[in-house]
């Protein structure tokens, strides 16, 4: 274990592999510590996307050699996990925060913005079809066109807001 605080070098070199993130975002999520098999089938369920269920023995297996041989010690080695290979438990160490940047963020929840944005675009083109197919009062278009503004502005700030765990707000992302 690293008794000295990680450089932003060697985070970057840490985490450039999708598998130490994933493991930490994992640990994250049991609340800092699990299994080394229920680490290993929800890794191999990220990386096939699909339910940890529905894991092979081989991607399984794949996953748990290079965590096992390679990805477990190196965070170890950095300070960022202790991991006892006799047991096979893993536990986060308590600098979280120092590394929450280079964790994969789509990870953690599945707010699917782009169907927001999506409706949002489907309903401004219906608008502005049906004002075409029966013209409406000039009046009305800037206030119609307003509105929809408004609505993507507000879609725009909620999305923004949910991402920020550091707001404190009660809507931001949801910690597991």
């Amino acid at each position: 274990m690293s008794d000295h605080e990680l450089t932003q070098a060697e985070l970057f070199d840490v985490f450039s592999n999708a598998r130490r993130r994933r493991t930490v975002q994992y640990l994250k999520q049991q609340g800092g510590h699990c299994e080394l098999s229920s680490l290993v089938e929800q890794v191999a369920a990220w990386e096939n996307d699909t339910d940890p269920d529905d894991v092979t023995r081989t991607q399984r297996r794949r996953v748990y050699i290079s965590l096992y041989q390679t990805h477990l010690p190196m965070l170890e080695e950095h300070g960022i996990v202790d991991w006892d290979p006799d047991a096979h438990t893993i536990e986060l160490l308590p600098s979280e925060e120092v590394f929450e940047p280079y964790l994969d963020r789509h990870l953690e929840g599945s707010r699917r913005w782009h169907l927001a944005y999506f409706g949002v675009t489907v309903l401004g083109a219906a608008i502005v079809a049906a004002t075409w197919i029966a013209p409406i009062s000039s009046a009305v278009v800037p206030i119609v066109v307003l509105a929809l503004c408004l609505v993507v502005l507000a879609i725009s700030l909620v999305q923004f807001v949910s991402r920020r765990s550091d707001l404190g707000l009660p809507i931001g992302r949801a910690s597991h």
